[in-house]
């Protein structure tokens, strides 16, 4: 995207959680070229994480390193508020921390499977987003920008099913923290990818899997995280979405056309 397209995001400070690969990854880059001060959060994939800071630093931004596993609501919070004194605020939120974990069919989910989908895609995005809203309103604006999934709509692969359900919780959540925080001058959006090429489905997704994804696709092809990125731009900054709020906007080559 070019610079004066979104000119009015340099200098905004904004944390991408799940930054280290993937989707996070591709955003904390874009959101660099944007001219943003980016806090890029992982938990486990620490060099991964170096490397987009590096990355981040070549186009000419700030970056800032700050792990933590989200799964818990205080370190969430943490996370949120150090990356906000570290910035002298928060101006942006992308909630992009979430996994599969493993497909498992209904019949062998136990508590333990439950309690890690939820806390991996729920918990952390509702606490993350808990803690970033006293920072935007001091600030009188902001913006939060969730990561749900095709899987929201159309219920997921074969053993997904609690990992669908969980996105679609962020996109009921999405909606409604729209509503409650407009007034605020605050949006709230959600990107929602299809079929993305990143170690998501490296590690969830079989060779035949995939290519069955790919036949329903009308482009013929899976996505890449950097043709997500734009997504994240878009509904980050005022002069382009301004007047957009408690939306998901579709990122999946036409394979589902709402």
């Amino acid at each position: 995207m070019p610079e004066s397209i979104a000119a009015d995001l340099a200098g905004k400070s904004v944390l991408v959680t799940g930054a280290s690969t993937g989707i996070g990854a591709a955003a904390a880059r874009a959101f660099a070229r944007a001219g943003c001060r980016v806090a890029i959060h992982y938990n486990a994939s620490l060099n991964r994480a170096e490397e987009v800071a590096a990355d981040v630093r070549f186009a000419g931004a700030q970056a800032l390193l700050v792990g933590g596993d989200l799964r818990s609501s205080a370190k969430a919070r943490e996370v949120v508020d150090a990356v906000a004194a570290h910035y002298g605020g928060l101006d942006i939120l992308v909630n992009n921390a979430g996994g599969l974990v493993q497909r498992v069919p209904i019949a062998e989910v136990d508590d333990a499977f439950f309690d890690a989908v939820i806390d991996l895609n729920v918990r952390s995005l509702v606490a993350a987003s808990a803690a970033a809203v006293p920072h935007m309103r001091r600030a009188g604006r902001g913006n939060i920008v969730n990561v749900t999934s095709i899987a929201a709509r159309n219920g997921g692969g074969a053993g997904a099913v609690i990992y669908a359900s969980a996105k679609g919780f962020v996109s009921t959540f999405t909606r409604g923290l729209a509503k409650e925080l407009v007034r605020d001058g605050i949006r709230v959006n959600a990107v929602s990818p299809g079929v993305i090429t990143t170690p998501f489905h490296e590690r969830y997704s079989t060779p035949a899997m995939l290519e069955a994804f790919r036949t329903a696709i009308p482009m013929n092809r899976l996505g890449t995280a950097d043709e997500c990125a734009g997504a994240f731009l878009y509904l980050a900054s005022d002069a382009l979405s301004g007047f957009v709020t408690g939306q998901i906007l579709e990122v999946n080559g036409g394979q589902l056309m709402p």
